[in-house]
């Protein structure tokens, strides 16, 4: 079966067409700046790239251009889209009513609808990103795959805020946590890797990129991961200000003269590792560089960022009575020697012993071979993981 995976941003929609018997990837490509000048589509297959700038000025434009770009005589992948059999769809936020990938249909697009007030930002744009997939290869079967959904098994007193009971009875506000198919993903992974059952394993996972969450994975259950009702809880992020006083927004509105929404606003564009190292970049790289060439407003922000995971880890190794492993993944925790060196620091205690050499040659286990808790490094694949949601679930049909 051959399944194209679909992950639609505001402005943008990524996509990878994988022929599920090898689980090769046949091509990938992403649209970018939908609705903004300078709009362009760039995919690779076969070796080759395909390249073109035009006007994209909706998920529909661009979801034909993904057509064509996929049936390229030159540089695509098929001779015509009867070869996609499915079709797999990230989706943010699905509330407490999705705890598993389903299939789409009218009532799972009317629930999706209703959880956009969760996810202003992400919702609207999947839903775009479904409902123009659909225009384009009518009767295709397509599931949605909810980052939600694996934090779904947290216990109430995970999830629960310590307010008023009724906003959670009447407006749903709790914990639900993103990144959920990353972290599932992961989990799994490591098991075998571990050549261990992972009903048997404890693990705390680091998925760390320009967006960041902590997860503790209990017998391959989420039982606590650090974003909230939204993104912007937990770790330091790119541009996302993560754990923080709620009297904050009070005191900036008034300080300021700025709404709530606005602030928010900070708090999620401007804030993070971009606002802490007083605008010198939110990008990890870039921090780091100059924090080991001396800068200091790049060492504060390297030092809170580490900080904050590390807390995190004790954490949630006390929260599962326990520590099999610490995993490292996304675009940091993989490729971030210096990352992880510093994450790691004083967490002796909970039975571990980095090896500084395996961390810089990024092999899977980096932590000494006698270290009772193993540290690794597992790289992340939601776009497998989606696409093989859809595999089980389109079979069933």
């Amino acid at each position: 079966m051959n399944i194209l995976v679909i992950n639609a941003g505001s402005s943008s929609l990524k996509y990878q067409f994988i022929d599920m018997q090898t689980e090769a990837v046949l091509a990938k490509g992403q649209c970018d700046r939908i609705g903004i000048e300078g709009s362009n589509i760039v995919q690779k297959a076969g070796g080759k790239v395909y390249k073109v700038i035009a006007p994209l000025k909706d998920h529909t434009d661009a979801f034909d251009a993904v057509v064509k770009a996929l049936t390229d005589p030159e540089a695509g992948a098929v001779a015509d889209m009867s070869s996609i059999n499915a079709a797999g769809h990230r989706v943010v936020h699905g509330g407490e009513r999705f705890t598993r990938s389903v299939l789409i249909d009218d009532q799972v697009l009317r629930a999706i609808e209703e959880n956009i007030a969760l996810a202003p930002l992400h919702n609207p744009a999947n839903l775009t990103g479904i409902r123009a997939c659909g225009d384009v290869m009518p009767g295709v079967p397509m599931v949605a795959v909810f980052d939600t959904a694996f934090h779904q098994t947290m216990p109430r007193r995970a999830y629960l805020y310590g307010l008023p009971y009724d906003y959670y009875t009447r407006l749903r506000v709790r914990r639900y946590g993103f990144h959920g198919t990353s972290h599932r993903f992961v989990s799994q992974r490591a098991a075998e890797l571990l050549g261990r059952p992972i009903e048997q394993l404890k693990f705390v996972i680091c998925h760390l990129g320009n967006g960041s969450s902590i997860s503790a994975v209990d017998g391959g259950r989420s039982i606590d991961t650090t974003m909230g009702l939204t993104p912007l809880e937990g770790v330091l992020m790119g541009t996302r200000a993560g754990d923080m006083d709620p009297a904050i927004t009070e005191f900036l509105c008034g300080a300021e003269d700025k709404s709530a929404h606005e602030i928010t606003s900070v708090y999620n564009k401007q804030s993070g590792l971009l606002g802490l190292s007083g605008g010198l970049s939110s990008d990890w790289r870039d921090i780091c560089d100059a924090a080991l060439a001396g800068d200091d407003a790049a060492r504060r922000t390297a030092e809170v960022f580490a900080y904050r995971i590390r807390k995190y880890i004790g954490a949630y190794a006390t929260a599962m009575n326990g520590l099999d492993a610490v995993i490292f993944t996304a675009g940091i925790g993989e490729n971030s020697h210096d990352a992880r060196r510093l994450i790691m620091e004083d967490t002796e205690f909970l039975g571990i012993r980095m090896d500084e050499a395996k961390n810089k040659a990024r092999e899977t286990f980096i932590s000494a071979d006698d270290s009772r808790v193993k540290v690794m490094i597992v790289p992340t694949n939601e776009e497998l993981a989606i696409a093989r949601d859809t595999l089980e679930i389109v079979g069933k049909r």
